[in-house]
């Protein structure tokens, strides 16, 4: 049986000294979870969240890498840079780094290879778009980002890399996503992953929902066959909010 997997992403929010306080409440509301949690917190944060963590069960992660291993890339951050300092995981390919800063497929398959070249676990972010959606090609859209951006990966490496499905139509549209909607997109991505790398891979990887999970409604979802857990967005922001949704089966 897949773990399940409850990941945070607190996008460009909370400063060290929020970080600090955070984790102070939230470290005891779940410790006693089989869950995995992660956290990707921005690069200001990581040193303030790893002090926070030690000894617990919270892994903490990044928001995006760059592939370089050194260079004149003023702003971004090395995939060693993270190692070095106890970074297990990393957010790669999320629908704001696609739109904003025009992030390609090629482009986070390099990220990805080197992710694992660091023993960075990659979460990678896919998703098709209100108008993709409209047009009927949202299978389409998000078979082609998994095979894409899993291109060249080892079998082994297939099976480390979580997925999470963000129904970028779904966002800021007044649109929702059902459990049911989010349960057919995983169900695509674990079918083309079987297609690429065979049942066991298939059968391992972790899926995850990405769209506006909440206390409310994280149950119907994890409950899902083809989903294995969450990236929290607004949610994972408040240590009360995101401990009732690790929480969820307690």
């Amino acid at each position: 049986m897949r773990k399940k997997i409850i990941a945070g992403n607190w996008k460009m929010y909370h400063n060290p000294t929020d970080t600090m306080s955070f984790f102070e409440k939230f470290k005891d509301m779940v410790a006693g979870s089989n869950h995995e949690i992660v956290i990707c917190v921005p690069y200001i944060d990581v040193s303030a969240a790893l002090e926070a963590t030690k000894g617990t069960n919270i892994k903490i992660g990044a928001q995006n890498l760059n592939h370089e291993k050194a260079g004149a890339l003023t702003g971004d951050v090395s995939c060693k840079m993270l190692e070095d300092i106890g970074v297990e995981y990393s957010i790669i390919g999320h629908s704001e780094r696609r739109q904003y800063h025009h992030e390609t497929d090629d482009f986070i398959n390099l990220k990805i290879k080197a992710a694992f070249d660091h023993e960075i676990i990659p979460i990678l972010c896919v998703g098709e778009s209100l108008l993709e959606r409209e047009k009927g090609i949202a299978k389409y859209k998000i078979c082609t980002q998994i095979v894409m951006d899993l291109d060249g990966l080892t079998t082994e490496q297939a099976k480390q890399v979580v997925v999470a499905y963000e129904p970028v139509w779904a966002i800021g549209t007044g649109k929702t996503a059902s459990a049911q909607d989010a349960e057919e997109a995983c169900k695509w991505i674990r079918e083309e992953i079987r297609t690429l790398y065979g049942d066991e891979v298939a059968d391992a990887v972790a899926i995850l929902y990405g769209g506006s999970v909440k206390p409310e409604n994280a149950k119907a979802i994890f409950n899902m066959p083809n989903i294995d857990g969450g990236l929290v967005g607004g949610a994972s922001l408040d240590p009360d909010s995101f401990s009732k949704i690790v929480n969820w089966d307690r």
